[in-house]
């Protein structure tokens, strides 16, 4: 019922000495100033319809699998399986699919099957029923991050959402995810959608974006900012589709990090991680380098 104290004043010593245990860096500084994988966290990725957020998210699971070995196990009930696959095998390849050569095509596939697994999306899960295939998954797969994508496409428990109201219904969500994550020493990526009121504002002159949809705020997801209370770290995603230039720039705008002593923090206010989609959309680069070419020059495992 109580905690050990001396265990947590260990921990304390180990803050103090520069010895407590970081989550795991790509190597790139842009990325892991702001945000690195840690084990056991619930991490939520915001963002408005069709900015990309299943598509950056993927590929920053594919980095930490090249750069790491990482294992990911995927719900995702907007895409079919096929379609995922295809985009890592792009992303890990940097070719898009049809000019992917027979050699590279079998081993980015063999690199794929070990490093993911995708639960099937032709029914939809409670979030106890995904609690309880996930669990079940990680016996036979050790993954590192599950990623659920997104969380509305979840069927609600009836008798729980009926005994709590929906209010009190996502923070037991919430609690039993993060729950999850510290019983299997799993990073969960949770993805959302903004609410209605967060697609109506715009930027207004003299902004160099006046017009274009603004970057969500952490209460713009779907349900409030109960989401941001309860996670350990916060995302949101935003891309300028409609831009004549700025269309294949993705920012990543980390709003929350929990525990600083153990890696990353939140962007500023008007300086994002900034990532530019390659040609054909198989990849992203920093600075004008792709970021799959520098974890492979990293002694990666593929």
């Amino acid at each position: 019922m109580f905690v050990d104290f001396n265990k947590q004043i260990d921990t304390i010593h180990k803050i103090r000495t520069g010895e407590i245990k970081t989550g795991l860096k790509l190597g790139i500084s842009d990325l892991d100033t702001h945000f690195v994988l840690k084990p056991s966290d619930l991490n939520l990725f915001l963002g408005h319809a069709n900015v990309g957020k299943t598509s950056l998210v993927l590929f920053m699971m594919l980095c930490y699998s090249v750069r790491h070995n990482s294992k990911w196990l995927i719900y995702s009930s907007e895409n079919e399986p096929y379609e995922l696959i295809r985009k890592l095998l792009e992303y890990l390849i940097e070719e898009p699919i049809n000019r992917i050569i027979p050699n590279d095509f079998n081993n980015g596939i063999a690199f794929i099957k070990e490093h993911f697994k995708f639960i099937s999306n032709e029914r939809l899960y409670t979030y106890k029923e995904l609690i309880d295939v996930a669990e079940k998954a990680k016996i036979g797969f050790k993954y590192d991050g599950f990623l659920i994508d997104p969380y509305n496409s979840l069927a609600k428990d009836r008798e729980t959402s009926k005994a709590l109201g929906m209010h009190e219904y996502d923070y037991e969500v919430l609690s039993q995810f993060r729950m999850f994550c510290q019983r299997n020493k799993v990073s969960l990526w949770l993805c959302a959608h903004a609410n209605t009121e967060a697609l109506r504002r715009v930027y207004k002159a003299p902004h160099e974006y006046q017009g274009y949809p603004m970057v969500c705020e952490s209460s713009s997801i779907e349900g409030g900012g109960k989401f941001v209370n309860r996670c350990d770290s916060f995302a949101v995603v935003h891309r300028f589709i409609q831009h004549p230039t700025e269309f294949m720039y993705s920012f990543l705008h980390i709003k929350k990090i929990k525990s600083i002593e153990t890696g990353g923090r939140c962007t500023s206010l008007d300086a994002p991680v900034k990532m530019r989609a390659l040609i054909n959309n198989v990849g992203y680069s920093i600075n004008n380098e792709s970021i799959v070419k520098i974890l492979k020059r990293a002694n990666a495992p593929f």
